[in-house]
């Protein structure tokens, strides 16, 4: 892909301008969640640890750890940790130490949110409870990012991406597609980014709620019940009622059918959605009569109750002609149809070029890589990249001196343990 090398935006312009997030997570969840927050504004500090975290073998965010750097780039900026971790500054705290947890509370007292995915019963015994938090800061918005809801038995337990899909159900839909009895996993991380949507919903919302009321409050967000929900909006089928009506599973999504559709020279993705649309389909591909000479395919009801059939159909139909002869055939009809890319093709999307999303910047300390720019426009407070994805500690000193600690109580608090610079 050629591309230009884009600038940082120089002014906040988010609708989150002026919100300081002290941010405690790390991996992908809370990393994304923040990331999201921080393109609207937020001003985000990334608080890390010095000490190896999730047997990294390093210090700070293990992400930073994973993937391959090009020659030349610093260590500890990993791709997926560029990924989720633009528009922080990094603060590089002992949190086992006095001075640190003291630095910590200075950083709170100045935060509108405090955010981490430290097990709990941790948080408390290292005098991080929301109680503690609270009273440095009443109106604190403090967010849990959990494995699981604190009033089940699995309170408190360990998760990962792995584990949630394996207990939401997630794990279980593959197998259902290509009757393959093996369970497997999404390959993609979808119980931590799904979670993280939910992580940054609830803060605007509890931001919402302290701009009206001044409360602040506590916020949980357990992984579990999240992807759970996220699947089974539709999954969840028949045993939506009591007693059941029919199985679990929407079946014309967990169709083996369901794929793209062969043509001459790669694959499509077409989804004709009314009768009309569906008649005009068949009518290009030579088959005008198969809704009214064939029951199956007559009504939504019987397309759905008769999937596979349909997908089969279809794709010996697609088979017929090239990708572009369809697109050029269906567009000027309205009937939904794209060009299939593969992972390698995005970056020359036609569409994706046209609307910028695919950024280049020149890290300082990694080099040329990419960013995605931020998805949603807003007319009066558009979202923008302002800062690289720090190095670990980059911005310890300045952060706390915003605190409003002087340049020797910095240093006393270095001296005794609690912090660590990029160069310490």
């Amino acid at each position: 892909m050629e591309s230009g090398t884009s600038k940082l935006a120089s002014d906040v312009t988010g609708p989150l301008k002026g919100i300081r997030i002290v941010d405690l997570t790390s991996v992908v969840f809370g990393a994304y969640a923040t990331q999201m927050l921080g393109d609207l504004g937020a001003d985000v500090i990334k608080v890390e640890a010095p000490s190896p975290t999730g047997g990294g073998g390093q210090g700070g965010d293990i992400m930073r750890w994973a993937g391959k750097l090009p020659d030349g780039a610093a260590e500890g900026l990993g791709p997926i940790y560029l990924t989720i971790n633009r528009n922080k500054r990094s603060v590089l705290l002992d949190l086992r130490t006095p001075a640190g947890r003291a630095a910590l509370f200075k950083l709170i007292a100045s935060a509108d949110v405090f955010t981490s995915n430290v097990r709990y019963e941790g948080m408390k015994r290292m005098g991080l409870s929301y109680e503690d938090v609270k009273a440095v800061k009443p109106d604190i918005i403090f967010v849990h990012a959990a494995g699981y809801g604190s009033d089940g038995p699995y309170a408190g337990l360990p998760a990962y991406d792995d584990l949630i899909q394996a207990g939401s159900g997630a794990a279980d839909l593959l197998n259902r597609m290509d009757g393959n009895p093996q369970p497997r996993y999404m390959p993609s991380l979808i119980a931590d980014k799904v979670s993280g949507h939910f992580m940054s919903q609830a803060v605007l919302a509890a931001l919402f709620h302290r701009e009206r009321t001044g409360e602040g409050q506590f916020v949980e967000v357990p992984m579990l019940e999240s992807i759970t929900s996220f699947i089974l909006a539709e999954h969840f089928y028949g045993h939506v009622f009591d007693p059941a009506t029919g199985p679990w599973t929407y079946a014309r999504v967990t169709s083996p059918d369901r794929r793209p559709y062969r043509t001459l020279d790669g694959h499509i993705g077409l989804m004709p959605y009314s009768d009309q649309q569906w008649n005009d389909f068949f009518a290009m591909a030579g088959r005008p009569g198969a809704m009214s000479e064939d029951p199956r395919f007559a009504s939504y009801k019987a397309r759905t109750q008769h999937i596979r059939e349909l997908y089969a159909l279809i794709e010996d139909l697609t088979a017929t002609k090239t990708t572009q002869e369809w697109l050029d055939l269906l567009m000027p009809l309205n009937i939904p149809v794209v060009k299939m890319n593969r992972l390698d093709d995005l970056q020359d999307d036609p569409h994706l070029k046209a609307v910028g999303f695919f950024q280049r910047y020149d890290h300082p300390d990694a080099g040329p890589y990419f960013q995605m720019r931020p998805p949603v426009r807003y007319s009066q407070t558009p979202a923008n990249v302002r800062r690289h994805p720090p190095k670990l500690g980059q911005n310890t000193r300045e952060v706390l001196a915003e605190a409003g600690l002087s340049e020797a109580e910095i240093d006393v608090i270095e001296a005794e343990g609690g912090l660590k610079t990029a160069a310490s």
